[in-house]
């Protein structure tokens, strides 16, 4: 691949937009202080990858107290004022020539790519043992996710997904008022989020022209390769199978992440999925998702226990019916959603992605509870990740959204999508987490999914033309979104073996 294979040139981009200081030597931090523990004023060597987006919000959280040396991105119009803004990091559009040239003087990667690079850029990241922040969802596939959780561990690597909202008082509060015992027993949880905020639904577009500052091979990346579009690039990409994870992976690992750490839940046993007209290529409007929970062992000490329990999502506007009580008038509704937590005792409300929404309960009584959860000072996500870089994997502190957590978690995120994807089977799915695999799909069970729905008007009559895929073996489709055949020329590492 060639870095520079695109009209436009890194020399007549940097002339529009900075430059590089030539001749610049950088030494990793492991080279300056030894390996192991770091004093907290040493800076760490950064390299971000994805910065048009949310990469660009994560750069300037670290930015102020480390160094950031390269910046990756395969859209540099889209990234042009971010280049700019840091003319001291070198920019790169392809991360694999930024780590085969700079992989020596990097001491940390932030990955914040379309979903479904994620895993590649972060695993070859932590094979070079660089310590890596990931944005949510962490993964594209469950396969991905258990990868990344193992890898993580074997290298000893600080990790972090970007789930910011784990870092706020508002889950603090939920996690110690459930475990407290103040709801009591929790059976049921529903959550919903008020996305997509993107186009989703949509038939498969027109081939368009590659603008000459997209290098589109390397955003299509792992997938497999169709014709550009501007209806999948920038930001709009979270709406197609082939790239994002529509509404339920963008936010559950915001709104669900209380849900998972509260209860204690790891493998779900059993999934449903069903939405609006389902697409081959594109999520769906809106979904619903049933997830059911296994009793789990109850912690020595622990006020409560923890029986089966069933989690309801829901998405694109659809909620969850207002339990008895609810005030009339509120909106459930805050900050893109909430989770209720059913409880035998009392109903625990808590926000959506905003980290600064505090848990309140619907009886209206507030809790005062020991504080068994670590604060993070300020709620800073990132520079928490950055703490933990700079202490040994000995004394380490655990991140609030280490891979350890993170990719179990994940793990249910984006098995849950494909019970959406696997609606067409009309059945509940049992689920083997620790196999990854749905356990109950036939050899010769299929489904068809639609590819396209065209509507028209003739003289006055409505016209509908759906297309179908011929029938699909269920049982192959469900393993290739559990692991993913990658394109040729992309491969992960080996699944550690422990």
């Amino acid at each position: 691949m060639k870095e520079n294979s695109k009209n436009i040139t890194r020399r007549s981009f940097i002339g529009q937009t900075g430059t590089v200081a030539a001749g610049l030597t950088i030494l990793p931090g492991s080279v300056i202080s030894g390996f192991g523990h770091r004093a907290p004023s040493d800076k760490l060597n950064i390299a971000v990858i994805g910065i048009g987006g949310m990469g660009n919000s994560n750069l300037k959280a670290v930015a102020p107290t480390e160094n950031v040396v390269a910046l990756c991105d395969v859209d540099w119009g889209y990234a042009k004022k971010v280049f700019a803004a840091n003319p001291n990091a070198k920019p790169y559009w392809d991360w694999r020539k930024m780590y085969d040239e700079m992989g020596k003087s990097i001491d940390a990667v932030i990955v914040a790519t379309a979903d479904h690079s994620h895993c590649i850029a972060a695993a070859s990241a932590i094979t070079m043992g660089k310590h890596t922040y990931v944005q949510k969802p962490l993964t594209h596939s469950v396969y991905e996710s258990r990868l990344l959780t193992k890898l993580a561990a074997e290298y000893k690597v600080a990790t972090q997904m970007g789930n910011q909202r784990s870092s706020g008082e508002g889950v603090n509060l939920a996690i110690e008022w459930i475990q407290n015992g103040e709801i009591g027993e929790v059976k049921k949880v529903e959550a919903f989020t008020d996305r997509p905020l993107w186009p989703q639904g949509l038939n498969v577009p027109k081939g368009e022209w590659v603008p000459d500052t997209l290098n589109w091979d390397l955003f299509i990346g792992p997938a497999r390769m169709r014709p550009y579009s501007s209806y999948y690039t920038p930001w709009n990409w979270r709406g197609w199978w082939d790239f994002g994870t529509g509404a339920f992976g963008d936010m559950a690992c915001h709104i669900m992440h209380p849900i998972f750490k509260s209860l204690k839940l790891q493998y779900p046993v059993k999934v449903q999925g069903s939405s609006t007209l389902l697409l081959s290529d594109c999520a769906p409007n809106a979904q619903m998702v049933h997830l059911t929970f296994p009793e789990r062992i109850a912690p020595k000490g622990s006020k409560i226990k923890y029986p089966q329990a069933e989690v309801i999502w829901y998405d694109g506007g659809l909620q969850p019916p207002k339990p008895n009580g609810w005030p009339a008038g509120k909106s459930m509704n805050i900050s893109g959603g909430c989770a209720l937590f059913h409880g035998t005792k009392d109903t625990l409300v808590c926000g959506g992605s905003n980290a600064t929404n505090d848990p309140w309960l619907l009886s209206g009584r507030v809790p005062v509870v020991p504080k068994t959860e670590r604060r993070v000072e300020g709620g800073k996500h990132e520079m928490d990740w950055v703490r933990a870089c700079k202490e040994s994997p000995e004394s380490r502190v655990m991140t609030k959204s280490d891979f350890s957590e993170a990719g179990p978690f994940n793990e249910m995120v984006v098995m849950g999508v494909l019970a959406v994807r696997l609606q067409g089977l009309n059945k509940e799915l049992e689920w083997n987490g620790e196999k990854m695999e749905f356990t109950n799909i036939g050899e010769n069970e299929t489904l068809r999914i639609c590819t396209s729905n065209n509507f028209t008007i003739t003289d006055g009559d409505p016209r509908f033309d759906i297309k179908w895929t011929e029938p699909i073996n269920a049982k192959q489709f469900a393993s290739e979104m559990i692991t993913h055949n990658y394109r040729e020329g992309w491969s992960l590492p080996d699944m550690p073996a422990s």
